[in-house]
């Protein structure tokens, strides 16, 4: 590479947590796309040889970027590694050090990332789209082929739900628990608010939403890089939540950021409120015997009751809770496991849109797995997610919309 195709870069990954990684390989099969590509510096092991060179050198080129930003930050590898390499933590460390010393992310793109800590513009910005998808403009101008800002945000909300124009609000009813909302899930996805806290309620415990000013956990913005609007994001869900009633999560990315802010923000006051921090499942599953039963949804159309459960990345590689999803989901329905041991799907938040060649090629290996199975319906804890798999055509709903829909069936609560 010419010295004049280099430039500059300061990365702050000490030669310590460079060297815990041996390259021994054992990531490679989990790595979504080093499997696509079968490239080596598209695995983590290759990427953090891509890492120490810059360290050593102070400087990088176009490819380094290249193949750090196309890492959809699964942590796949993380759980396979046996020497426990933190390769996540690395990638943020990279990642930000990209955004703050060049033009990484993009202007526009930075603007987008700060909507989402605005809950008014946001609230605005999606009537407003959903207006657009139901006067037809998004397909017209996906047909504008001469303009292709348009065209490229026409694709991108392909995968969307039809975005609601109103929506009825969320009531609290105690104070047992809270339950984190966030930001374009609860502006998009409510009702999968709702479904959480009826089923939340069906235990006897009491739901606390937080004011608006928490919308958004800044897990995004941890993926781009952005980390100092992550941190002022993870100040204000803080502030919004205090006392010691723990915190739900239905969100498999949300919840795996927030359980991190001990790291991201390094003070004891962060490091208590992770704790406080469960995937919702996590809580349910340890008050499983104070949810009514009762007998398994009955066949479906196609004679089956089965649900195919795909694993969040962030639910099974970074908080490790996808087994309580099991727990809870298999009270009320027959479980149907996917045989391909966790592998991403593809959407890694806001990667699907910005990747969307690769991201379709993880997918595809992801709806074989699941048509193996030959259930039906499938249950994923993660709104990207669900959006990913159902522009692919499945049926995915969030486990505890299932389970929400059970109770209100047999028990007469009210989703």
């Amino acid at each position: 590479m010419s010295p004049v195709n280099r430039f500059a870069l300061q990365l702050d990954i000490d030669s310590d947590t460079l060297a815990s990684c041996v390259a021994c390989g054992m990531c490679l099969p989990h790595c979504p796309t080093y499997r696509v590509t079968g490239e080596e510096s598209a695995s983590p092991r290759g990427r953090i040889a891509l890492m120490r060179d810059v360290v050593e050198r102070g400087e990088a080129d176009a490819a380094f970027v290249e193949f750090m930003d196309a890492c959809i930050q699964c942590r796949g590898c993380e759980t396979a590694c046996p020497a426990g390499v933190h390769y996540g933590h690395m990638m943020e460390v990279t990642r930000e050090a990209l955004a703050s010393q060049t033009r990484y992310q993009p202007r526009l793109r930075r603007a987008a990332y700060r909507v989402l800590g605005m809950p008014r513009l946001l609230t605005a910005g999606s009537r407003l789209l959903a207006l657009a998808q139901r006067l037809g403009l998004l397909r017209l101008a996906k047909r504008l082929g001469r303009i292709g800002a348009l065209r490229s945000l026409a694709t991108a909300v392909d995968a969307l739900p039809t975005v609601p124009l109103h929506q009825r609000p969320l009531r609290a009813s105690g104070d047992d628990v809270w339950l984190f909302t966030g930001c374009v899930m609860d502006a998009w996805m409510r009702d999968t608010h709702r479904a959480a806290q009826a089923v939340i309620e069906a235990t006897g415990a009491g739901v606390a939403l937080p004011p608006a000013g928490a919308a958004c956990c800044g897990a995004l913005h941890i993926h781009a890089g952005l980390r100092t609007d992550a941190r002022r994001l993870a100040q204000r869900v803080m502030t919004a939540m205090p006392a010691e009633a723990p915190i739900l999560v239905d969100s498999a990315g949300c919840g795996a950021a927030m359980k991190e802010y001990g790291h991201l923000l390094g003070t004891p006051e962060a490091r208590q409120f992770a704790a406080r921090v469960f995937d919702v499942h996590e809580w349910l599953a340890s008050r499983i015997d104070k949810l009514p039963a009762g007998p398994k949804r009955p066949q479906d159309a196609n004679g089956t009751t089965r649900v195919a459960v795909q694993d969040p990345c962030h639910l099974r590689h970074v908080q490790q809770a996808h087994l309580p999803v099991r727990t809870v989901l298999g009270r009320y329905v027959e479980i149907a496991e996917v045989d391909d041991d966790g592998l991403c799907c593809g959407a890694g938040g806001a990667y699907s849109q910005q990747h969307p060649d690769i991201a379709a090629a993880v997918r595809q290996r992801k709806v074989a797995a699941i048509g193996r199975t030959g259930a039906a319906e499938v249950a994923s804890a993660n709104p990207g997610c669900t959006l990913h798999l159902r522009a692919a055509g499945l049926v995915v709903r969030h486990p505890l919309e299932i389970v929400a829909e059970h109770l209100a069936v047999n028990t007469g609560t009210r989703a």
